[in-house]
């Protein structure tokens, strides 16, 4: 752990402490808040837990409500209430935590909001539609001294802790580079015509902050990942959670300088954003580099989606074989000397609600998340350009390309979720 994220981590944990802790003999309340997909599973995992009461499931779209409170009975025996207006959710005093699954575009208004009404928060992955909604969230975090985790959960993962503390022993050398992939076939999803709402959806809270355009099933549930209205691609998507743990091995911040190309290539569909991408950040002594293939089922060294952490005197890979998560150790020879599969689960929902009584910092808070989301963004800046960039990390600007500097933050519609000082661009 470097100087400065050590620092930050200290500062955080000492501010949460003793502000609105649960007691140990209480239940945990939550909500859940989007609940189709990714939002479901959440919502079962923490229902699954003995001290946890998930209270809310909350969607904008009435037809997905009765199976993920059907999920959630069936884990904990109890049916939460279903509701379409996160604000009945932060009105509610019982309410400890909310854990937003919904849209990328809502990840940061919705937490933000959350702070301000003195809920924890678990957001998922990648924190923030935008670099400036990021620093925005760990503004309102800090000044509302609230737990905020972020949805990395190899954070959390026992297999994954352990490479990274072998990596950063000094068992593989001098450690110089980390490179991070997302290679997997991902689907081409056609075309289709604008049309009419569907029945139970309200379509004017789901597109939120966002421009209004019109409704389309391929800018709606899921499809909405690939169109830079509401989502930051497969590099915010699925690649953050590589480009984490391969920022976290290297104990590095933010790059200094950003090259490469990222272009929609291979898909002929509705989609807006990169189905490849070759990225390489600078980190000073150390360099990260980002490859992203979504139009494949071929792998890379063997894992779909994994890490490769280079050092002087050998290697480490992090992914998963044949389904199991774990890591192997090759020396400078290239031997696999090691292979850790022991295949744990991740504990990220547990450490949420053990912070939530302790008011310690969790394993993947809010900074740490923002940090590594920042690569993303970075990375879609440069594919959305075609150039690459110079980044200045004490103030989270785009030196000398004001286009570029332009993709920094979002234009907002006039809605009630707008953030506060979204529009300014410099770091406070």
């Amino acid at each position: 752990m470097n100087r400065r994220h050590f620092v930050a981590s200290a500062f955080a944990a000492t501010a949460f402490i003793n502000q609105g802790a649960v007691a140990a003999s209480d239940k945990v309340n939550i909500a859940v808040i989007g609940v189709r997909s990714r939002g479901k599973a959440l919502a079962t995992g923490f229902a699954a837990l003995s001290d946890v009461n998930v209270a809310y499931v909350c969607d904008v779209d009435e037809r997905v409500l009765g199976a993920a409170a059907h999920a959630v009975e069936q884990k904990a025996g109890k049916r939460p209430q279903m509701i379409g207006d996160l604000r009945r959710v932060l009105d509610d005093k019982t309410i400890d935590a909310v854990v937003i699954a919904a849209p990328d575009h809502w990840h940061a208004p919705a937490t933000i909001l959350a702070c301000e009404a003195g809920k924890d928060v678990y957001v998922e992955k990648p924190c923030s539609h935008n670099l400036r909604e990021g620093r925005l969230m760990i503004e309102a975090a800090r000044r509302n001294k609230r737990i905020v985790q972020h949805g990395t959960q190899s954070r959390s993962r026992p297999s994954t802790q352990r490479a990274i503390a072998y990596i950063q022993s000094g068992k593989i050398g001098k450690v110089l580079m980390a490179k991070a992939w997302d290679v997997q076939l991902r689907d081409d999803i056609g075309r289709k015509q604008d049309s009419t709402v569907p029945k139970g959806v309200d379509f004017d809270t789901w597109t939120g902050v966002a421009p209004m355009l019109p409704f389309n099933e391929n800018r709606f549930h899921y499809n909405w990942h690939w169109h830079w209205n509401y989502g930051t691609g497969d590099a915010g998507n699925d690649g953050v959670h590589q480009i984490d743990m391969a920022r976290w091995a290297l104990g590095v911040d933010a790059p200094n300088e950003v090259s490469g190309m990222g272009r929609k290539i291979f898909f002929q569909d509705d989609q807006q954003t990169p189905d490849t991408m070759n990225i390489t950040f600078n980190c000073g002594d150390k360099a990260l580099i980002f490859e992203m293939r979504i139009w494949n089922p071929y792998q890379m060294e063997g894992v779909g989606n994994g890490v490769a952490v280079y050092g002087s005197e050998g290697m480490v890979q992090i992914g998963r074989w044949e389904g199991k998560w774990g890591f192997k150790v090759f020396d400078s020879k290239g031997k696999e000397v090691l292979f850790d599969n022991a295949n744990e689960p991740d504990t990220h929902a547990r450490n949420f609600i053990d912070c939530i009584r302790s008011r310690q910092a969790p394993n993947a808070e809010i900074e740490i998340g923002h940090t590594s989301t920042t690569f993303a963004h970075l990375a879609n800046i440069v594919a959305r350009t075609g150039r690459n960039l110079k980044f200045e990390a004490k103030t989270e600007m785009i030196l000398g390309d004001a286009e570029a500097s332009r993709y920094l933050k979002r234009q907002y519609r006039k809605h009630w979720a707008t953030p506060k000082d979204a529009n300014a661009t410099a770091r406070s």
